[in-house]
């Protein structure tokens, strides 16, 4: 799916894109709020800035996306694959981390204070929380 059709399809009023393969996709800016993308490989999606406020995105394939400055508020990332994920001031508040990979990824301590949820995440150093 390109990130073209998934925007019109959300304009459209659907919002389950769970399994969608958006590998690449520049979906910057772009107002997904309370999209289901499940299970989705956003792997090196550009995601700068965009609105993922109370998203899903448990098991999603996340690695190496652009989530600059992204709207990530009560999302649920849980499970999700963030390996070397640029995060730097994305919004992580009450956002649910649990067991997510964010090794590598580039994320602060202040950004991870805020999230809901951690437990079982593996941290960017790779220490994994209990």
């Amino acid at each position: 799916m390109h990130a073209e059709e998934l925007i019109g399809r959300y304009q459209a009023g659907q919002r389950d894109f769970s399994e969608a393969d958006l590998f690449e996709a520049n979906l910057r800016e772009a107002n997904l709020r309370g999209a289901d993308l499940t299970g989705a490989n956003l792997s090196w999606a550009n995601r700068r800035e965009a609105n993922l406020t109370k998203t899903s995105l448990s098991f999603a394939n996340l690695t190496g996306a652009n989530l600059r400055w992204a709207d990530l508020a009560e999302a649920n990332l849980s499970d999700a694959d963030l390996t070397i994920a640029g995060l730097t001031e994305a919004n992580l508040s009450e956002a649910e981390l649990e067991r997510a990979d964010l090794t590598g990824a580039s994320v602060t301590d202040e950004q991870l204070a805020k999230a809901k949820a951690l437990k079982g995440a593996t941290m960017p150093d790779g220490t994994n929380l209990q």
